[in-house]
């Protein structure tokens, strides 16, 4: 059991015994006189106590059950059964930076060509779902060309990518967003970061499936099964001490082999060489035990370890912190306590010296190990997103309906279309160097716009620093605004609607006009040298009198239109409007911008926001991730997506963090549309957000607006246009079955186009399912 108290574990005697004091009051007094727990003597001693009972009564239990194993042993078949040994070991993947590349491979040659014959024993070999092909491939052509037995478990590359998330073990509080220790650099950041990765741990890495496998493929074949690391290597001197022991005490079920890690194979050549063995073990089973491996854990968070606290096998393990999102302990297991130590098994090289010995060895190989599993498992998302996304393909808009819209001369849009679209041919092209502000770095390159719900202090002569109004925007900060026109925000948005509204037009009308003058919309803001907006949001939303007068990160959301706008470029693209030297410069535009939101620590604060606008900054990063084939930046955006769902969405499917403003109405309507436009664009690379259990708490909220939007409050004199709920209604009714498509019909008619502020698309009746 795991001891509640530092220091070393007293022996198992009953308190009290003559001539000696108690062994709680031995522990306690061992304890003052360390230093530890002076402080608190009363209630320490009442810890010690009760701790000290636990152990004995522990210890009065494994003698219990020894003296049952030793009398049962002498009628068991099993006695008369000579010791025999099937040693199988599994060869699993080389995580990089944890391991040497290849070194898997390099540690299987070294047994091959150095390890003994051992009489009565059989090896065999697991090849354990390694996940490079070339290194799969590499060492089953050694063990093939050694003669070598093995058993090949694959890894099947269609059955990794329906492994979950490991979200559903989180609650309210737990996430990285609302849990600082869980960022980079965090104390709990690495260990965090492979706990909700635990599903597709335990397929790609399937420590403990395979060490099962191992079990199944041994028992009946041995006496005694070894199911070990594939990097374990026994010198004769070595068996030879295993042997002898199972011979002395055959009436145990279990030996624990104490390990020795290895920087320098060749020492092992030694005959005479034995290392100090103290490290993790590795254990043999007696050929009639039921015990199995827990296959819910993942490699790097106590897979092995969980046995070894089954059976009773004490050791620095005991000692480790619990997160809140670990298994509970395991209770002794029916034959806990049945098991002895004796031998040694060498632990080959990994390739990397300085993560095996010395004291900061364990911390540095933990850390490593940790790292290691991130950076494969996120290889295979990579993977997985990257040979289901075809960035030429709409991502939000629904390329089937465009084209029945096209082929219907009738279709419902059409005559709104060419309206909008020709209107659109009316203004522009905008250019960030069009205002006549300038934003406090003087570029007029810069994009520039003041916050909006801050307001110059009326208690200071200028005015600074500027002091906020929730729910009222200050002049110019709205959009259309006529005072607006030293900024930029109006023009940004006049640019992302008409470019995609000429992007449509062309497509389902089929008029050039439409796609050229969107193509000088998209030169003239991203590409021609003397009009492009520099790629960073530096001076968006600034509050007057903060921060240097930059923003910190809120305005990011003003580019929030880009998931559909970049359809609109993949469009107008298509008709050769763009030609392939706009369409580099567009694409490096959009990686600079990607980056500086990736780097930059405005846009870092921005992305860590647990509300409508972190959504908004997931749905920004996703679009340009998904144009650009960034495969590892899409799938790590589905990782996001489900962690700000669990924060995000309460149990009812309230917005909580939206109800807090002062236009509650709005803010719920506005973070749901961007959390279904975000679901639209995250199935382009085969994530359906909808399909899991954090696709259930988004049909909460949509169920919950449904029933209580009439209720939420709005801002004063505030003009609400009610039928931007129907887009919302429409996708209820898709993804929740017990949802009727007749109530959306109370919503009135769909309006195709709505006020920018609503975060809806322009025709988003054409969108993706």
């Amino acid at each position: 059991m795991r001891p509640e108290i530092p220091g070393r574990a007293p022996a198992a005697t009953t308190p009290g015994s003559a001539g000696r004091r108690p062994v709680w009051l031995r522990v306690y007094l061992e304890l003052r006189r360390a230093g530890k727990h002076a402080g608190a003597p009363l209630a320490t001693l009442a810890r010690v106590r009760a701790w000290a009972r636990r152990k004995i009564d522990h210890g009065c239990l494994v003698r219990q059950r020894v003296r049952a194993a030793r009398k049962s042993h002498k009628t068991s078949p099993l006695s008369t059964v000579r010791d025999s040994f099937m040693l199988v070991r599994v060869i699993g993947n080389d995580l990089e930076p944890r391991h040497r590349k290849g070194q898997a491979h390099d540690n299987v040659l070294f047994i091959l060509d150095n390890e003994p014959a051992f009489p009565g024993c059989e090896k065999f070999w697991i090849v354990n779902r390694i996940i490079d092909p070339d290194e799969e491939a590499r060492v089953v052509a050694l063990l093939q060309s050694r003669g070598q037995a093995f058993h090949r478990i694959a890894f099947e590359f269609d059955e990794y990518r329906r492994m979950p998330w490991n979200t559903d073990r989180l609650s309210p509080g737990e996430t990285r967003f609302s849990n600082s220790e869980r960022w980079p650099g965090g104390q709990d950041a690495a260990r965090y970061e492979t706990c909700i990765r635990l599903h597709k741990n335990r397929y790609a890495m399937n420590n403990n499936g395979a060490r099962n496998k191992a079990l199944e493929i041994a028992r009946g074949r041995a006496k005694w099964l070894m199911p070990w690391d594939g990097n374990c290597y026994l010198t004769r001197q070595a068996f030879d001490e295993i042997r002898r022991a199972v011979a002395v005490k055959h009436y145990l079920h279990y030996l624990v082999v104490p390990m020795a890690r290895i920087v320098d194979n060749a020492v092992l050549l030694d005959g005479n060489f034995r290392p100090k063995a103290k490290e993790e073990p590795q254990i043999i089973f007696r050929g009639d035990t039921t015990e199995l491996f827990d296959e819910n854990y993942g490699y790097g968070r106590r897979p092995k370890i969980e046995m070894l606290w089954r059976l009773g096998v004490s050791g620095l393990w005991d000692r480790f912190r619990d997160d809140p999102w670990d298994f509970p302990r395991p209770s002794l297991a029916a034959d806990g306590g049945l098991f002895w130590k004796a031998g040694w098994v060498a632990r080959l090289d990994s390739g990397y010296a300085h993560l095996e010995t010395g004291k900061t060895g364990p911390r540095a190989r933990w850390a490593s190990r940790d790292q290691a599993i991130v950076d494969m498992l996120d290889r295979c998302d990579a993977r997985a997103v990257a040979s289901r996304l075809d960035p030429s393909r709409l991502t939000y808009y629904d390329e089937d309906a465009l084209v029945a819209a096209r082929a219907d001369q009738h279709a419902y849009g059409r005559q709104e279309l060419r309206a909008a679209a020709e209107q659109a041919l009316s203004r522009g092209p905008f250019s960030v160097t069009d205002k006549s502000g300038r934003a406090p770095s003087g570029d007029p390159h810069d994009y520039f716009q003041p916050a909006p719900y801050w307001w110059p202090d009326p208690d200071k002569p200028d005015g600074l620093p500027f002091i906020r109004r929730d729910g009222g925007r200050a002049p110019g900060t709205g959009l259309h605004d006529p005072a607006g026109e030293a900024y930029d925000r109006t023009r940004l948005q006049r640019m992302l609607d008409d470019t995609t509204v000429l992007a449509l037009a062309a497509s389902v009308l089929g008029d050039q006009r439409f796609a050229g003058h969107a193509a000088r919309l998209v030169r003239t803001w991203f590409v021609d040298p003397a009009t492009r907006m520099n790629p960073h949001m530096r001076y968006a939303q600034v509050r007057f009198g903060h921060n240097d007068h930059e923003g910190v990160g809120y305005g990011v959301i003003e580019l929030k239109d880009l998931y559909f706008f970049l359809d609109a470029v993949r469009l107008v693209e298509r008709t050769g409007a763009l030609d392939e030297s706009d369409r580099l410069a567009f694409r490096s535009w959009l990686g600079s911008y990607g980056q500086w939101l990736d780097t930059a620590p405005a846009a870092r604060l921005e992305f860590r926001r647990p509300n409508n606008h972190g959504v908004f900054f997931d749905l920004q990063r996703a679009a340009i991730a998904a144009y650009l084939g960034d495969s590892a930046t899409l799938a790590r955006t589905g990782l996001y997506a489900r962690e700000r769902l669990v924060e995000q969405v309460a149990a009812d499917g309230s917005l909580p963090r939206e109800l807090s403003r002062a236009n509650p109405r709005h803010y719920v309507m506005f973070a749901l549309q961007g959390w279904t436009a975000l679901a639209r664009l995250l199935s382009s690379g085969g994530d359906d957000l909808w399909q899991h259990r954090e696709g259930q708490a988004l049909v909460r909220a949509l169920r919950w607006l449904a029933v209580h939007a009439g209720t939420l409050a709005t801002s004063p004199g505030e003009r609400f246009d009610a039928q931007r709920i129907r887009p919302l209604l429409d996708d209820l009714a898709r993804h929740d079955p017990d949802w009727p498509a007749s109530a959306n019909a109370e919503a009135g008619s769909r309006s195709l186009i709505f006020h920018p502020d609503c975060a809806i698309a322009p025709f988003w009746t054409w969108r993706r399912p």
